[in-house]
């Protein structure tokens, strides 16, 4: 809850209906069950004061249960970032292996011999590359990878949080026509699934990259024939037929006379010509 109430900016008089549009997506992620809040055009349910007081006890009730839920976990029984990172890791590797739930009880060893038997097991059927990374890596260069990498998904989280607000921005001037007015829960309905998928945090962890293969690391222009049968899709095989118009842009067929470029002349001499002309007009 902590984390979605931190995503929404601090609501101004210029930043109403982004506020009313995030605190939106607030309510259908926390299920909240006042349909004032969830249903209806998104950028005046907080007009009535009604609608604003069932908000306030809506929060505070949730933040009490926050409250109350974290007073009874134990301390230190929570796992911390890297200890999720890697459970996150070994729950993948479990999937596509097909292997049984892992239990906390099993000890590390056994479960890594596992995972490598079955790993190998596979490798004879079905032939991989070998690993892009080969080199061994010293403490200290871990160290410098993961710096690395954390610097990557400070950038990465920059250019998604602007790509996300060019989105918001231009979403929300379609609102603007007269149109929009009857279309908005449409839109609504439309846009807000798309929204709610668009998160700046990226998953890319360091186990990617020791998991990458020498294939990965292959250029492939996209207009090859190979990668075009895998990316090819039906509306590149709709052609425009009649009349199409032309839009140019070829140099080669310019017809002459093509323009020429002069000297610019000192003292400019535009406004002598136009005082002459002038002057023989008067005459």
């Amino acid at each position: 809850m902590s984390a979605l109430l931190k995503s929404i900016t601090s609501p101004g008089p210029a930043d109403a209906e982004t506020f009313q549009l995030e605190m939106s997506g607030v309510m259908n992620e926390l299920h909240c069950p006042y349909s004032s809040l969830t249903t209806g055009n998104v950028t005046s349910r907080l007009y009535s004061p009604s609608n604003c007081l069932q908000l306030l006890v809506f929060l505070s009730t949730e933040l009490e249960a926050a409250r109350i839920l974290g007073l009874h976990s134990v301390p230190g029984s929570e796992p911390t970032d890297q200890q999720e990172e890697v459970l996150y890791e070994l729950e993948l590797i479990r999937k596509a292996l097909e292997l049984p739930e892992i239990s906390s009880e099993v000890p590390v060893t056994p479960l890594i011999k596992q995972l490598e038997d079955k790993i190998t097991a596979l490798c004879t059927v079905v032939p991989m590359s070998p690993p892009l990374l080969k080199t061994e890596l010293r403490p200290e260069q871990w160290t410098m990878l993961q710096e690395l990498h954390w610097a990557m998904l400070r950038e990465y989280e920059c250019r998604m949080k602007m790509l996300i607000t060019r989105f918001d921005v231009t979403v929300q001037s379609f609102h603007w026509s007269e149109r929009a007015k009857v279309q908005g829960p449409s839109m609504d309905d439309v846009f807000w699934p798309i929204r709610k998928s668009l998160v700046a945090e990226s998953f890319i962890t360091v186990a990617h990259l020791l998991a990458a293969r020498e294939d990965y690391s292959r250029v492939v222009h996209t207009c090859n024939a190979a990668f075009c049968q895998k990316t090819r899709s039906s509306i590149q095989k709709v052609l425009m037929t009649g009349n199409v118009p032309d839009r140019g842009g070829r140099p080669n067929e310019i017809e002459p006379p093509m323009p020429s470029w002069g000297e610019r002349k000192e003292g400019g001499g535009g406004r002598q010509k136009w005082g002459k002309r002038n002057k023989k007009r008067k005459n």
